[in-house]
């Protein structure tokens, strides 16, 4: 748990797979969605959002996104 001593938490999720088409971000299947993980920060998020991309590398029609979660449930922290 977080004290006042260290970083506000800044909450992300890395997911990803096959788009519908490679013009958009709209998936082909829900139900096949990788959910890679849930990071504290950024940083974090991003090593996990590149080891998923270049694994995905040969496969245009599948990404990965970084979603900042803590701007969805602190829209506050939208700057930070």
């Amino acid at each position: 748990m977080a004290d006042s001593k260290t970083d506000k938490q800044l909450l992300h999720l890395v997911i990803g797979g096959e788009l519908s088409s490679i013009d958009g971000i709209t998936f082909a299947d829900l139900d096949k969605v990788d959910i890679v993980g849930l990071y504290p920060n950024y940083a974090t998020a991003l090593v996990a959002w590149k080891q998923k991309a270049q694994m995905t590398v040969d496969s245009a029609q599948t990404r990965y996104f970084i979603v900042h979660l803590h701007r969805l449930l602190d829209p506050e922290t939208a700057g930070a």
